[in-house]
């Protein structure tokens, strides 16, 4: 079994503990980064929602590239870290 290391990585206004390998920290990380900016994008253009409105246009934005068929490398990548966060999180949470 990889060892696995903790780290904490920050979406919208929480912070969520997970354990990844330690290659795919980088890779992560720049994941988060990308939805966080995305984040902040929304609500400069759509001022007055909550956090849960925002992670939810992210979620969107990013299914409907994907649905485009735009995937580049880097949304591939981003999909493959999202999935394995998804998976740790869901460890994390006992489902």
């Amino acid at each position: 079994m990889q060892t696995l290391i903790p780290i904490n990585v920050p979406v919208g206004d929480r912070t969520y503990r997970i354990k990844i390998t330690p290659e795919d920290e980088e890779q992560v990380r720049k994941t988060i980064k990308t939805i966080n900016e995305k984040i902040i994008e929304y609500k400069t253009e759509f001022a007055g929602k909550d956090m849960q409105d925002y992670i939810s246009m992210v979620v969107l934005w990013y299914a409907t590239q994907l649905q485009s068929g735009s995937s580049s490398m880097l949304e591939k990548d981003f999909e493959e870290a999202l999935s394995k966060m998804e998976g740790q999180l869901n460890k994390a949470l006992g489902l």
